[in-house]
């Protein structure tokens, strides 16, 4: 299984174990990890599984599609680096990803 390692908004280190073909975003709730609230159960229509990806790990994987975008629009402290969780498939690519939660 892909490891995914989250940075709480806190600094704090959460490392966990995602399925391939789930999303980023079900590895966080499985993993409790804090700040990922994930409202809208992986719609792409509520930006509660905000989230930073480290800059080693942007081209991996890509950058976000129209719809993503379009929500990212109505989120605060989006960045470069913002992608909604939701939409990140776990796959064996991202075995190691860094992705953090914004403060």
């Amino acid at each position: 299984m892909p490891k995914i390692i989250f940075v709480a908004s806190d600094d704090r280190t959460i490392e966990v174990d995602g399925r391939v073909g789930e999303s980023v975003m079900l590895a966080a709730l499985v993993g409790m990890v804090p700040g990922i609230e994930a409202e809208c159960g992986g719609a792409c229509s509520c930006g509660t599984c905000h989230v930073h990806v480290d800059e080693a790990w942007r081209e991996v994987v890509g950058p976000p599609r129209e719809l993503e975008a379009g929500m990212l629009e109505m989120i605060e402290g989006v960045t470069g680096a913002s992608r909604l969780c939701c939409q990140i498939p776990v796959s064996e690519a991202i075995d190691g990803l860094v992705v953090r939660v914004p403060r």
